[in-house]
Order: structure tokens, then sequence, then C-alpha cells
């Protein structure tokens, strides 16, 4: 019993360290980012489940929001004004629904995760867009509307997150029989 708990909680850590490294693995594109944090997110969930996948994605959030600059642009509380803050919010959420997804059968296949992955990546947009229009709008005073909303903050970023999904259901069906042995018994 101690043993699994010190497991989860190294595990935890690591996503953690993984979504903040993964923040600073981007391709510049306009307004939003692309960045790895998706992946490690997602990767969070599936294999460490919706509840400690959503945790760990939270704390990487925390510590970001208390000074740690692990965010593609910094850190601190300030960063609730930026209009990507939403993301964050969503990368959390999703990460715990993906996790619920994908585990609700012991062994899940490539459909599921598919499905898990792309139910969190919906997740994840609708957060980002619904937050960065409202902060955009009505406390920047930087006015967006709902059609360079959708082509900024959905159409040029969903393509690499896309692949990115197909990655994480190639990566966890790999690596779930490897960190949850006891699912192959």
């Amino acid at each position: 019993m101690k043993n699994e708990k010190l497991k989860k909680l190294i595990l935890c850590a690591v996503f953690v360290d993984l979504i903040a490294a993964g923040a600073f693995m981007r391709i510049p594109i306009p307004v939003v980012p692309f960045t790895l944090q998706y992946l490690f997110t997602m990767l969070a969930g599936l294999l460490l489940g919706g509840r400690l996948g959503g945790t760990a994605v939270s704390v990487y959030v925390i510590l970001g929001l208390i000074g740690l600059p692990i965010f593609t642009q910094g850190g601190g509380p300030g960063y609730l004004a930026q209009p990507t803050f939403g993301y964050l919010v969503g990368f959390a959420a999703g990460a715990y629904l993906t996790g619920k997804i994908a585990n609700q059968v012991e062994k899940p296949g490539y459909k599921r995760l598919l499905i898990a992955n792309f139910v969190g990546l919906a997740v994840v947009y609708a957060f980002g867009m619904i937050y960065y229009y409202f902060v955009s709008n009505y406390y920047l005073n930087v006015p967006i509307e709902v059609w360079p909303l959708f082509l900024y903050c959905f159409i040029l970023a969903v393509p690499g997150d896309v692949l990115l999904c197909f990655a994480g259901a190639f990566l966890s069906k790999r690596l779930i029989p490897i960190l949850k042995p006891e699912r192959m018994s």
C-alpha cells in the first residue's frame, strides 16, 4: 500500500515536470502557441487515471500561479489576466475527463483511447476559447469577434493537437502495460 502511494506521488511529480517542459517545446503560431503541453496533460489522464491525472495538471497550474516560471509566458498570479489561461484550466479538466473515459475498462483499445483524447481536446478548447473571449473583450478591452477567435484559437491550433491525440493513444497503449502491470494479469 505504501509503495503504491509512493509510486502515484512520483508519477504525478513526473507529469508535472513533463507538462512544464512541454510548455517550452513550442511552435510559434499567432495568438495561441502550439506546445507539447497537451500531449503530456493527455498522457497524465490516460496513464494515471482521471483523478490523479487531473491532480497532476492542477498542481502544475498552481505552481505556475504561485510564481514558478513554468507557463509558456512565465508565471505568477497575473497570469490569470492572460487570455490563454483558460487553456490551462482546460488541461486539468481535459486530463480528468480523458482519464475517466479511457480507464472505464481494464484494457482500453485504440478506439477508446482516441475517443478519450478527442473528448479531452474538446474540453481544452472549450475552456480556452471561452476564457480567451471573455478576458479579451471584458477585462483587457481588446475586442475579438467570434470568427477571429475561432480562426486563431481553433483552426490554426487544432491540427497539431489532433496529431497529438493519435500520438497519445499510440504511446499510452504501449505504456499502460508497463505502468499498470496488474491490468495485464
